[in-house]
């Protein structure tokens, strides 16, 4: 019995043997690709015994276009069935095929990317539940987003938003985060890279969404369900806290270290990065306070007091208004930020309640309207430690030379064209500087803290500018931080703790300074003018115009009751040149010049429309003139100043307009032909740019160009200009009269006002995504 069951065995094992396995198939060399793909489509329609087989095909096809980079189009047809086949071996051996026939070539990617069908049969596998799938579909978005197209087809069929859903179910924890660098010692900033432990898929998932947050365009960003982006956005600040913290206590981990670290090429700039983005639409971010609030804080209760302060005062002469503890409006307008300081101990741990946490806030330029022209240019930047000089200074006056010295002094040279980051060791030695009587100043505070940047966003909005900064400086005991300067922008100063004494001179000029002009203090005269003192206590807020001179030093021995050292905020109003009305006029000349009806561009009226368009040019020049001159064309237009109670707002609103009129007439009596080809001409004899005061309109001109044969760049225009003075000054100079008296006679106040208001919000736009992005890396209230 046991012999006939034996036998049995061994014909059963023989038939086995006999009939041929998928294994035992004879496949083609990898180099036959055709013959591959034949057997391929023929096994697919017998799916359920083909699976190996597929398989075993896939693996060559795979090897076959990483060696030979062979054509991709015959594997198009297939894929969308191959990534959607039931089987999970076959499912990720064909999203492997997907990134390697991406990886070809850049005409193999777009030609991927442009199958509508295949894309969507890769995305389908981010729905799987088995990690191996969503682990070969991640890999292969990865591959596959090296091309702008691709990542924009990506985005049509919202693999971000399925990226981002999956990594917030699947993510195991915090813990299992840290970075690792593989440089030799002394890692940069930008060296330094994310990795997560044992948990390869979390770090691909993260891989893939980084890289496609930080490929989005402001409306893709927006079209994100807010839930999710702020789900999303609130994990990558925790991760990114926890490797900032990593990198502090412990290091970056090497390449060489024990242990089954995965690591990515995410560096902590691309996670700030698209913290950042996810941010800029934020609107809870920076919500502006109540006005109430901000009035009462500044100009004190009444509804007149801010009326009573415009009238008398901005930009015309210092304001002080002093208040009682009991009876302070500041923590209305600073409270969290003022709980969040840890004031009962020594400066150490002062200043560390203040810079801990701190970024590098890269300035973005004023004419700048698109955020993600920005980003590009900081990027591998963001999130990186504060720079010294652009962040943060550490200086005191010295009593006998009256100059500034520097505690850093190797950071103080040139680190403008080379940012010079303070480390953990440098921010913790700032106490000690503090000790021996340097001021820490620190600026950007609007960009650090949500509740700085609600106040400054509100008093932005009374005085109807872009924006307001927000600076801090802490001034130990007998002390003098800066010296004796004048600045470019009107600053309020509000006393937080302690106490400091005050010196205001009177202007060396009656014309206000423009923003970005030299008002460097070390040729600052005071011996003979006019001063007047302050001595601000906890609560009080002192109000310095542009342009008039100032120092400030702490009083140990005042025996006022309040600790000697000094800190305080200053809200700074930079009237940038387009909401000076000197800036209004050169709005309203472009807006009017805009309107106006032209006939086509033809050989018959060349030479009129030339004429025409530089005449307006040399009217923008003509302003500029004037404007250096004067003052009125230095003060800051109101126009849009808001909420305001209505008998301020009236009486606001009429002297606005007045002196809108003023400005008109000046410029129809005032611009001299003559005089503006006298002022080109030696602008080009200094190699200057004649019309560098209008830079901000040419940029927003360049923005939105015309369909026009003419071609209206500055070169152009310049070269027009000469080419017209040498053969047609007469008609030239009757043109810009023409011109000048056409503008004036039908330029409309009330439609400046609203074209101007539309330019400024323009300019906020910008300027509250910048800001959003940059509390966002904060975390501050």
């Amino acid at each position: 019995m046991e012999e006939k069951k034996k036998k049995k065995k061994q014909r059963v094992k023989r038939k086995r043997k006999e009939k041929p396995s998928a294994r035992d198939l004879h496949l083609p060399r990898s180099s036959d690709t055709n013959a591959i793909f034949a057997l391929l489509l023929a096994a697919i329609s017998n799916r359920p015994h083909s699976a190996i087989f597929i398989n075993k095909c896939l693996f060559k096809l795979r090897r076959s276009l990483l060696r030979s980079r062979t054509s991709v189009t015959p594997i198009l047809a297939l894929l969308p069935t191959l990534l959607r086949f039931p089987t999970a071996n076959v499912a990720c051996r064909a999203a492997d095929i997907f990134g390697a026939a991406s990886l070809v070539s850049f005409d193999a990617n777009e030609e991927i990317a442009s199958d509508s069908e295949t894309v969507e049969g890769l995305l389908s596998l981010l729905e799987s539940r088995k990690r191996e799938v969503l682990l070969s579909a991640c890999n292969a978005v990865l591959d596959f987003s090296a091309t702008t197209s691709a990542r924009r087809q990506l985005l049509k069929f919202f693999a971000l938003n399925k990226l981002m859903f999956v990594f917030l179910q699947i993510f195991k924890g915090l813990e299992c985060v840290c970075l690792w660098s593989d440089s030799d010692g002394n890692e940069s900033p930008h060296s330094l890279k994310i990795g997560i432990e044992e948990d390869e898929l979390s770090l691909a998932l993260l891989a893939a969404t980084v890289v496609l947050i930080n490929a989005c365009e402001v409306e893709q960003l927006q079209n994100i369900p807010t839930g999710l982006s702020e789900a999303f956005m609130n994990l990558l600040k925790m991760i990114r806290a926890r490797v900032c913290e990593e990198e502090v206590i412990k290091g970056a981990r090497k390449c060489n270290e024990e242990g089954h670290l995965c690591k990515s090429n995410i560096a902590v700039s691309n996670l700030a990065e698209s913290i950042f983005r996810l941010s800029i639409n934020a609107s809870q971010l920076t919500a502006p306070l109540p006005f109430e609030a901000v009035q009462r804080g500044l100009f004190g209760a009444g509804d007149t007091s801010f009326g009573d302060f415009i009238s008398n005062y901005w930009e015309v002469s210092p304001f002080l208004l002093t208040r009682t503890l009991k009876n302070s409006d500041m923590p209305a307008m600073f409270g969290a930020f003022m709980q969040s300081l840890n004031c009962n101990g020594s400066f150490t741990s002062l200043i560390s309640s203040i810079l801990q946490g701190l970024v590098a806030c890269f300035p973005i330029a004023s004419d700048e309207h698109s955020i993600l022209n920005f980003l590009n240019e900081v990027k591998g930047r963001l999130g990186c430690p504060i720079v010294y000089q652009q962040d943060i200074r550490v200086v005191k006056t010295d009593s006998q030379s009256r100059k500034e010295m520097h505690y850093f002094k190797d950071f103080h040279s040139g680190c403008i064209e080379d940012p010079l980051y303070l480390t953990f060791d440098d921010i913790s030695k700032c106490g000690q500087a503090c000790e021996e009587g340097y001021t820490v100043a620190l600026r950007g505070l609007e960009f650090r803290y949500q509740s700085i940047a609600a106040a400054a966003n509100t008093l932005a909005l009374m005085f109807g500018q872009p924006s307001v900064g927000a600076n801090l400086y802490l001034t130990p005991p007998n002390s003098q931080g800066l010296t004796c300067h004048f600045d470019d922008h009107c600053v309020f100063v509000c006393q937080i703790f302690g106490s400091k004494q005050w010196t205001v001179f009177s202007p060396p000029s009656q014309l206000l300074p423009r923003l970005y002009d030299n008002v460097l203090g070390s040729g600052i005269d005071c011996t003979k003018a006019g001063r007047r003192e302050f001595f601000l206590r906890e609560g009080d807020v002192l109000y310095i115009p542009r342009g008039f001179p100032h120092e400030a030093y702490t009083n140990s021995d005042a025996g006022d009751g309040y600790p000697g050292f000094s800190l305080h905020l200053t809200l700074s109003i930079e009237i940038e040149p387009p909401f000076m009305w000197g800036g209004v006029a050169h709005y309203a000349l472009h807006c009017w010049s805009e309107n106006q009806k032209r006939p086509c561009y033809d050989g018959s009226n060349v030479l009129s429309q030339k004429l025409d368009l530089v005449s307006v040019n040399l009217l923008h020049v003509a302003i500029g003139i004037i404007g250096t001159s004067d003052p009125s064309f230095r003060k800051a237009c109101l126009t849009a100043a808001v909420s305001l109670p209505p008998v301020v707002y009236d009486s606001l609103f009429q002297g606005q307009r007045n002196t809108f009129f003023y400005i008109i007439d000046k410029i129809r009596t005032e611009s001299s032909f003559m005089e503006v080809l006298s002022s080109i001409e030696i602008a080009i004899q200094k190699n200057e740019d004649p019309f560098q005061q209008i830079q901000w309109l040419w940029i927003l001109s360049r923005e939105k160009e015309t369909s026009s044969e003419y071609n209206t760049s500055k070169s152009f225009m310049i070269e027009d200009l000469l080419s017209l003075c040498a053969q047609h000054k007469d008609k030239l100079e009757a043109t810009f009269l023409n011109v000048k008296s056409r503008f004036c006679g039908e330029v409309v106040f009330e439609e400046v006002v609203t074209s101007h208001r539309m330019l400024l919000q323009k300019y906020r736009n910008t300027r509250r995504r910048y800001i959003n992005g940059m509390v966002s890396l904060h975390d501050k209230l």
